[in-house]
């Protein structure tokens, strides 16, 4: 029977070696419950290893020396790339440029006789009139396409623009009665609004504040509409005027009914024609077509029957059915009075009919 300190296969290797070196060591029950265990906290456990994520600096350096050092920087970051980009790209100066002032010229014409009368559809059926379109219609735009540096809806535009401002200065009866003048002056580029307003206000016969060269405006206390639609033919042309500039000429004929003013004398049948034939010269740049508005440059005006002489500064002043110019001969001129010469313009209207 093997001995109780011998395992059960016999003493074991004399040498030493499995759990034979801790043969000696023996823990009785009570050593082990007073043993006590001691789980480490997880800083505790970190204490002899590097930190797996690297800890944020403080954020006291933004508000400390180094922010303040940083913004220095950035400033003058931003100083030189202002610099060097104004030394490699100077600064190109604009090319819009005031509005010149508007040249014009009106000329009255004068009857050889008598003004005839009638009703307004017998007089049109028998003058060159009776072929014109009425009103817009006879505004007619040509076909448009680009230049070199104008689009092609960009002549459009000053193409539109153009007819709105002849619609508005020739065809508004609350224009061409005075009543208003807002529907042209709105269409104008703001450099020429002084001018306008001091044609419109007080006109002078200087070649560029006479009421005439903007728009066509009766006398209301003497002259009326006998008929509201207005016989208009013409045409409208473009041509590009440098890089910047578009120009637009128009050249219509107005013909206009008209009769003695309410309050005054006059008789179903007393009506009678006036026409004024209108040559204007626009002038667009880029910031009038981007802003809907235009320049009129140069202005020449026939009207009749007038008289002759006759004041061409302010409303035009038509002579009525049955009226007749006075008498007249060549205008003197004294060539030795300096000023503007006081020898008027003056043409000869002659009646057609058919």
């Amino acid at each position: 029977m093997a001995d109780r300190g011998e395992p059960p296969d016999g003493p074991g290797n004399p040498a030493g070696g499995g759990d034979d070196e801790y043969r000696s060591l023996v823990f009785d029950e009570s050593f082990v419950r007073a043993a006590r265990l001691r789980e480490f906290s997880a800083q505790e456990r970190m204490e002899d290893h590097a930190p797996a994520v690297r800890s944020l600096p403080s954020r006291r350096w933004r508000t400390g020396p180094r922010a303040a050092v940083v913004l220095v920087l950035l400033i003058a970051l931003a100083f030189g790339t202002a610099v060097f980009m104004g030394l490699s790209r100077p600064y190109q100066a604009s090319s819009a440029r005031p509005a010149e002032p508007l040249r014009s010229t009106v000329i009255p014409l004068a009857p050889r006789g008598t003004v005839p009368g009638g009703t307004p559809a017998a007089l049109l059926a028998r003058s060159p009139a009776a072929q014109f379109d009425t009103g817009a219609d006879g505004i007619n735009l040509p076909p448009a396409g680009p230049t070199d540096n104008f689009s092609e809806s960009q002549v459009m535009a000053a193409l539109n623009t153009a007819k709105e401002y002849l619609v508005a200065s020739s065809l508004d009866p609350d224009v061409l009665t005075g009543a208003q003048v807002r529907p042209v002056e709105m269409l104008l580029d703001p450099s020429q609004t002084a001018q306008f307003e001091r044609s419109v206000d007080r006109p002078k016969d200087d070649g560029a504040h006479a009421t005439a060269g903007w728009l066509v405006r009766f006398d209301p206390a003497k002259v009326a509409l006998a008929a509201p639609d207005v016989k208009v033919r013409g045409t409208l042309k473009y041509r590009e005027e440098g890089a910047n500039t578009l120009q637009v000429t128009s050249d219509h004929t107005f013909t206009y009914t008209l009769r003695p003013a309410a309050g005054g004398p006059h008789r179903t049948g007393d009506a009678s024609l006036f026409t004024v034939r209108r040559e204007l010269t626009f002038r667009f740049d880029q910031e009038d077509l981007r802003l809907h508005r235009l320049e009129v440059r140069a202005s020449y005006v026939e009207a009749g029957p007038q008289a002759c002489p006759a004041d061409t500064t302010g409303a035009l002043r038509p002579l009525l059915a049955g009226q007749h110019a006075a008498p007249r001969g060549p205008a003197g001129t004294d060539p030795y009075a300096t000023g503007r010469s006081a020898a008027a313009l003056c043409g000869t209207l002659s009646f057609s009919s058919r």
